[in-house]
């Protein structure tokens, strides 16, 4: 079931990328021969005017095929049949738009995703909002150490912490975090009952605190904090929306830009990070969780989608983007051995870092 989440999802976020290409390719003139979801063998195909429209086998990607696109040496020295209405041939303006509109796109689903689930009622940290009313609080994990007690435990991120018990004393006002934290912290060693949450599904099971987790204090390994639902009018929830998707934005560019960071100086932990292995089971869980989880997760993916797009890589909307610009500035087309060799470079390593996060996503199940 979650690979099917993950395929309908993964096949949403491709299909409102690649509509926001087509859209403006449409609009400034360009011709469209081809609009895909999925990669051959082609399942279905049809023609409705100048363009095909088609679903491929492979339901793992999408593309939107405009003439005139990739590099070849014909686009300097001739003038093939529709040349005004090839990529190329297009104004530089109409060509960062087109590059840019499958990214609007994403942040655009993202906001409207995140709008519903305000208006639905989203699940939220409670200071987040603190003159709102934040309905049923309850004291989530937000993150679970790999190899932690809390791990070994069978928690997840997502389950609510409902009772803290031992032999000789328990918390049952969990709501209180400061509570939890000196409970936990003052049972180095010794085995706690836990009972928690999970949907909806009670579920009992003990960690024992240890020393070295985090410095100070004995823990079990997890974050958490206090989350409820939080409901506003159509306005306030599109305005609320808006700006989670950018708080959301923000926070993505700057956690990618440290993890570059860290593959350039070695520090990068790889499994920190999830690739589609990691993700398949996490869309599974949010699902799980109820159907606002799993939207505020396809939004934050969609998000990610966007900003990745945007690093300015060959073979990302980013590194095309970066072309047009050098392009505008000298005047004159860059060579088309020198950018599809380029292109190649950057899919190469597309494609390492994926294998790379892959293998890491695999060797967490054993």
């Amino acid at each position: 079931m979650s690979i099917l989440i993950f395929i309908l999802v993964l096949s949403v976020l491709i299909f409102v990328h690649e509509l926001g290409h087509f859209i403006f390719a449409k609009k400034t003139g360009m011709l469209v021969e081809e609009f895909a979801i999925g990669f051959p063998p082609r399942i279905f195909s049809f023609r409705k005017g100048e363009t095909k429209y088609s679903i491929g086998l492979i339901p793992i990607g999408g593309f939107v095929k405009i003439l005139g696109e990739e590099y070849d040496e014909g686009d300097c020295d001739e003038k093939p049949k529709n040349y005004e209405r090839r990529f190329s041939s297009r104004p530089k303006w109409a060509q960062a738009l087109v590059l840019v509109a499958g990214v609007s796109f994403n942040f655009l689903l993202a906001w409207i995703l995140i709008s519903f689930g305000f208006m639905s009622g989203l699940p939220v940290a409670v200071d987040q909002f603190e003159n709102e009313t934040v309905s049923n609080p309850e004291l989530t994990l937000l993150n679970v150490l790999p190899d932690s007690p809390a791990e070994e435990a069978g928690l997840r991120a997502g389950d609510v912490l409902l009772y803290l018990e031992t032999s000789f004393d328990s918390v049952q006002d969990i709501k209180g975090l400061d509570r939890v934290e000196s409970f936990i912290a003052s049972h180095n060693g010794q085995e706690i009952d836990v009972l928690y949450k999970r949907g909806n599904e009670n579920v009992l099971t003990q960690f024992t605190p240890k020393e070295g987790i985090i410095e100070g204090k004995p823990a079990v390994g997890v974050s958490f904090g206090m989350i409820g639902t939080v409901k506003f009018g159509v306005i306030r929830a599109f305005w609320e929306g808006a700006k989670t998707t950018f708080s959301l934005t923000i926070d993505t560019t700057i956690g990618l830009f440290l993890f570059f960071k860290g593959l350039i100086t070695g520090s990068t932990d790889l499994s920190q990070v999830s690739g589609p292995v990691g993700i398949v089971s996490m869309v599974g869980e949010a699902f799980n969780f109820g159907i606002i989880y799993l939207l505020s997760f396809v939004s934050i993916i969609s998000i990610n989608l966007a900003v990745i797009n945007l690093i300015p890589v060959p073979a990302l909307d980013g590194g095309r983007l970066l072309f047009v610009l050098i392009e505008a500035i000298k005047g004159s087309p860059i060579k088309a051995k020198v950018a599809n060799l380029l292109n190649l470079i950057g899919f190469g390593l597309l494609i390492l870092l994926m294998l790379a996060v892959t293998f890491s996503d695999i060797s967490k199940f054993f």
